[in-house]
């Protein structure tokens, strides 16, 4: 255990995920904006890759709870390489994230491996203040 409350939570979660084809598991923990956690794993299918990604479980988790901003973020992968979010959920993120929001990539042991700002990992991005105003309102 790091000590960190989001980084174990994205290194037990990685533990439950269902990757019989890739074999690659990651779990993903999010802080809203009222402080609770949200986790998600990789989750995927015989269609693969129609699967769904960490960071989307743990997004899905935290919408389903009523919140709409992360404050915080932490992805865990296998290995001493950082897993890095792909373009799909960069974009997942930025809906619900500022392009200040940090990014931490942590190993199966909670190591940081690497961190980055959203707007590094996604710059000059396409987000819900881009479309009219009227659309947002949802």
């Amino acid at each position: 255990m790091s000590g960190d409350p989001l980084i174990d939570a994205a290194v037990a979660v990685r533990a439950n995920a269902y990757a019989p084809y890739s074999r690659f598991h990651v779990g993903a923990a999010l802080r809203g904006a009222d402080g609770r956690i949200f986790a998600g794993c990789n989750t995927e299918n015989a269609a693969y890759p129609q699967g769904i990604c960490a960071e989307g479980g743990a997004i899905s988790a935290m919408v389903a709870a009523g919140q709409r901003r992360i404050t915080d973020i932490v992805i865990c992968g296998g290995g001493d390489r950082p897993c890095a979010p792909c373009g799909g959920c960069r974009q997942k993120i930025r809906e619900f994230g500022a392009p200040d929001l940090r990014i931490r990539m942590v190993g199966p042991t909670g190591a940081v491996l690497l961190v980055r700002t959203l707007g590094e990992l996604l710059p000059d991005a396409f987000g819900p203040e881009d479309l009219p105003e009227d659309l947002t309102k949802a």
